[in-house]
């Protein structure tokens, strides 16, 4: 079974889904119609879209009257960052710090 971090990386890995993201960061609370409108896809192949966003909860939807809104969640790609990226960039942020304060030290011992 797929673990939602799976779920995030497979949403992620097609260029039509993060555009929706994308369209969702610019305008959050869109429509089918609305996020259909500049798209070269099908009304279908948008909705199948959506499904795997949502699924990867990257997208959760409120629904109005008949019309169902679609919100962009930052919250699993945050986790990600967090979990895959943060780290590595924590590691060299503490190597830079740790070399300024060497040169530093070797600065003071020069003089």
């Amino acid at each position: 079974m797929p673990t939602n971090d799976d779920k995030v990386f497979k949403a992620l890995a097609d260029q039509s889904r993060r555009e929706l993201l994308d369209r969702l960061f610019e305008k959050n609370g869109q429509s089918l119609n609305e996020l259909c409108e500049r798209h070269d896809m099908s009304r279908q192949a948008v909705t199948k879209h959506l499904d795997l966003l949502e699924d990867a909860n990257l997208v959760v939807t409120v629904k109005r009257g008949r019309e169902k809104l679609h919100y962009l969640n930052p919250v699993p790609i945050q986790q990600i960052y967090s979990r895959w990226i943060g780290k590595f960039e924590q590691q060299r942020i503490q190597a830079l710090d740790n070399l300024k304060h060497a040169l530093e030290d070797n600065k003071n011992d020069e003089h």
